[in-house]
């Protein structure tokens, strides 16, 4: 099969003709379709996971896929072949990954697409979409409260506002251009900062006793909890901890996305009753992967999603 690879630690990812994976045990064989960047997948061919995780080179990169069921391992109930699925690849070592012409990955984190659910939205929702639905569950924000989202153009920034506009959230989002601000805006944040300049008076200015509760995707995440109230909530997918905050009066809750099959379920729902819109910015061939991770590193609004011939 095709895929896009890397034979060592920070060498460039690029083509490969590798052999077709098999389920293991509560596995799945799925015929990829659409799959999308984050930036999990960049600190990966960086390296930057060299002493965090075990590495089977080559290592397949790309973490969400959409496709087809080709075949089933043993135990699994849930899932039969034919079925249309999206999903994450999690796995606790790298070396199967979704930017390939298939992909192995455990049923616990695939979920049936749903009709209405365009296949190449459904391959860009996965890992960046429970990332902002764990971190907004995760600081539980009431109706009428304010939430200051730090990355808020990225594809979990993206989930994330609209996440909270959901829930009768005032949203303060962070960008540093006209489009990025007209993006956030369209995405439902009321107020738009930016992260340029002197961050606390402008956040100040908007809301004097701070904001209620804090997503940390971007940025400094230390100085992002002291502008929220005494008493606020601060959730980070970027591992802040309670000890790198020790003097700020807020509770500090690190996130580690968990892209389970309820949770994928959950996803889906939202986009096909319009609580959330899958933004793709661009969308690239398998091939051109490689580009891709330079368009991303260069910053973008949304997701960058992959089709898969």
């Amino acid at each position: 099969m095709r895929a896009i690879a890397i034979d060592d630690f920070g060498a460039p990812p690029a083509l490969h003709d590798l052999p077709v994976p098999q389920p293991v045990a509560g596995e799945v064989l799925v015929r990829v379709q659409a799959s999308s960047v984050n930036g999990f997948d960049l600190s990966v061919a960086k390296g930057y996971l060299k002493d965090a995780m075990e590495h089977r080179f080559p290592v397949v990169l790309g973490k969400d896929f959409a496709g087809t069921v080709e075949a089933t391992g043993p135990g699994v109930e849930t899932l039969q072949v034919g079925d249309a699925v999206f999903g994450v690849v999690m796995k606790p070592e790298l070396g199967d990954g979704a930017f390939g012409e298939y992909v192995t990955a455990p049923a616990a984190f695939i979920a049936k697409v749903p009709a209405g659910l365009e296949v190449a939205r459904a391959g860009a929702l996965g890992l960046a979409g429970t990332a902002a639905l764990d971190a907004v569950d995760a600081i539980a924000p009431n109706s009428g409260e304010t939430v200051l989202v730090s990355g808020a153009t990225g594809g979990v920034g993206a989930f994330a506002v609209q996440l909270l506009r959901a829930r009768g959230i005032d949203v303060i989002a962070t960008a540093s251009s006209d489009e990025k601000e007209a993006f956030v805006r369209d995405l439902g944040a009321g107020n738009v900062v930016d992260y340029r300049g002197d961050l606390a008076a402008v956040v100040t200015a908007i809301r004097p006793d701070g904001p209620d509760a804090a997503l940390h995707l971007a940025g400094d995440g230390a100085a992002l909890a002291t502008l929220c109230a005494p008493g606020g909530r601060v959730a980070s997918t970027l591992g802040l901890s309670p000890d790198s905050v020790a003097d700020a009066e807020v509770q500090i809750i690190p996130v580690m996305a968990a892209p389970t099959t309820e949770t994928l379920d959950r996803l889906a729902a939202a986009v096909l009753d319009g609580t959330l819109a899958v933004p793709i910015a661009r969308t690239y061939a398998l091939a051109d992967v490689p580009q891709a991770f330079a368009d991303f590193a260069g910053g973008t609004l949304g997701k960058l999603a992959v089709t898969v011939d």
